[in-house]
């Protein structure tokens, strides 16, 4: 068992996908997201999409690092993680909006006061603003914040963003045997954000906080774990909040704390062009299952070789280095420096990179695609 199931969560979530194994597929079955008909205006070329997502685990550590240092501020960047884990997920489907957005906070009252509750309002107005100036355009409808301390220990914000796209504009993960892979980095500072970001996005967090902060914040913080993780597994790191990430300017608290970035601006600008959307194959958000997330939209027997990726930003490389984790693991629950792929021909992948540079984000070619008589992936030599 990994050190991330000790910690009961799962990269994969097989119990759930086996859950949901005979739930409808919706009529894009390979889609990123599902897709149904349209129920809102009953009109055959449109499809509907609604999503649900959220910061998981972050929140906790948000609160971690405002009780410590008393900056507050910190819960805006966990208004973008709910859009984004949502937004960037649709998007990968070619539906590039109009998005309408809701979103569900449920706190402890007697920890989370109000003041936090502002700062994560203002995050989700202040994220919509910024994507409207990129041309990505949210609607925020409102919400509901419950208090609801018998079941969440500090603060869990989720998010549902829902569009209605036109169905030719859907676009089906159907990987092709001479596909290259271009994958876009997750750390760094893009056009669209106001300091470095780590990559971290929000996938991993319970691993991530643990295996770097040090074991005092297990007594000074019991609210902020699940107390049926062995104790061994808790805050088994040798960093506090504030130590500085090495490479960085960027605490550790503050490192784990990136807003997951979204490339949301950089797909909009992708798919206004008809001749480089025709040569794509498939958009994977490496979120859940991190960098073998490809796996379950693979439709047809492939080996996917992913053996040139961008270089590993500090905050994997630290987690790594300090805990021993094996990269096989490291591979399965950290995006490890790309959150996105586009699965693509190779005469597309040298303008794909052109479009992310010019938003300030690292781009390259990091794998391909070629015949196998079984789905296979090999990531940096390691087989899956």
């Amino acid at each position: 068992m990994s050190r991330y199931e000790k910690r009961g969560v799962s990269s994969q979530k097989e119990d759930v996908h086996k859950a949901i194994s005979n739930v409808d597929k919706g009529i894009f079955p390979n889609a990123f997201c599902k897709i149904v008909e349209d129920y809102i205006g009953e009109e055959d070329e449109y499809c509907n999409i609604v999503h649900a997502d959220g910061a998981g685990t972050k929140s906790s550590l948000a609160y971690l690092y405002w009780k410590e240092t008393g900056d507050i501020s910190v819960w805006r960047g966990i208004a973008q993680d709910a859009i984004v884990m949502n937004l960037d997920d649709i998007i990968c489907t070619g539906a590039t909006g109009p998005y309408l957005l809701s979103n569900t906070i449920g706190r402890n009252k007697h920890l989370i006061t109000g003041d936090v509750i502002k700062q994560v309002i203002d995050g989700f107005e202040e994220c919509i603003k910024t994507m409207s100036s990129f041309g990505v355009n949210i609607k925020f409808t409102g919400g509901e914040t419950a208090d609801v301390g018998d079941l969440v220990k500090t603060a869990i914000v989720d998010s549902t963003v829902a569009c209605r796209p036109k169905r030719s504009e859907i676009l089906e993960v159907d990987i092709q045997e001479d596909d290259v892979i271009v994958g876009f980095a997750s750390y760094g500072k893009a056009t669209y954000e106001s300091e470095y970001n780590s990559g971290i996005g929000s996938n991993g967090l319970t691993s991530g906080r643990h295996d770097l902060l040090s074991h005092e914040y297990f007594s000074k913080y019991p609210e902020s774990f699940d107390i049926n993780t062995d104790e061994e597994y808790i805050y088994s790191g040798e960093f506090l909040l504030t130590d500085e990430l090495a490479g960085t300017r960027l605490d550790i608290g503050k490192a784990l704390l990136s807003p997951t970035r979204t490339y949301a601006p950089i797909l909009c600008k992708i798919f206004a062009s008809e001749s480089l959307r025709s040569q794509i194959n498939g958009i994977i958000h490496c979120t859940g299952g991190a960098q073998t997330k490809v796996m379950k939209f693979l439709d047809k027997p492939l080996h996917i070789i992913k053996d040139n990726l961008l270089e590993i930003p500090p905050l994997f490389k630290t987690i790594q280095e300090t805990t021993g984790t094996p990269l096989k693991e490291m591979f399965e629950v950290f995006n490890m420096g790309h959150r996105l792929e586009i699965y693509c021909q190779k005469d597309a992948a040298e303008e794909l990179i052109s479009i992310s540079k010019s938003f300030g984000i690292d781009a390259q070619v990091i794998g391909r695609c070629q015949p196998s008589p079984s789905k296979k992936l090999t990531i940096q030599g390691i087989e899956y």
